[in-house]
């Protein structure tokens, strides 16, 4: 069951092209709820759905900003550790689009759910904003003159001794 919208019309039936093309039979019905009260419990089943979605998706957010902390607090300042955590925005970031495809009706859920995936954003380009002016810094250090030796200075005391 979904919402009658023209875009789950064309996919529908472009499922019933492909299920005939198959030599099967497909069928697609339009349906009214009998009453508000039937309307409103379909709604809030969608709803509940969605926001377990979200829910789960909040979870992992949490856990994307305590891998990033953790990498700030070991020092981890790596171009590796940028791409990494990158990806790992990036699949945070389809995963909501595809909760965001099926939330038909509005779940609560999604406004937390967006602000903090533009938490984990902010995040990671701080992040990477670290990472680049370390790497900046390391390339305009001059580099280091190495320490004297102390086998001459002890080989001098021998000749006079």
């Amino acid at each position: 069951m979904l919402p009658l919208t023209m875009e789950h019309q064309r996919q529908l039936r472009m499922v019933q092209s492909d299920i005939e093309h198959a030599g099967g039979e497909a069928v697609i019905l339009e349906t009214l709820a009998l009453d508000n009260k039937q309307e409103a419990l379909v709604v809030s089943r969608f709803k509940r759905d969605r926001e377990q979605d979200y829910e789960e998706f909040l979870e992992k957010c949490a856990d994307y900003k305590k891998e990033i902390d953790k990498e700030i607090k070991a020092g981890h300042y790596t171009f590796a550790e940028v791409k990494e955590n990158d990806e790992d925005l990036k699949k945070l970031k389809g995963w909501l689009d595809k909760i965001k495809v099926l939330d038909f009706y509005g779940a609560p859920a999604c406004a937390a759910a967006e602000k903090q995936l533009a938490e984990c954003e902010a995040l990671l380009e701080g992040y990477a904003d670290e990472v680049f002016e370390r790497e900046q810094n390391a390339k305009a250090a001059p580099p280091q003159k190495p320490a004297p030796q102390k086998k001459a200075a002890s080989a001098k005391r021998k000749s006079k001794a």
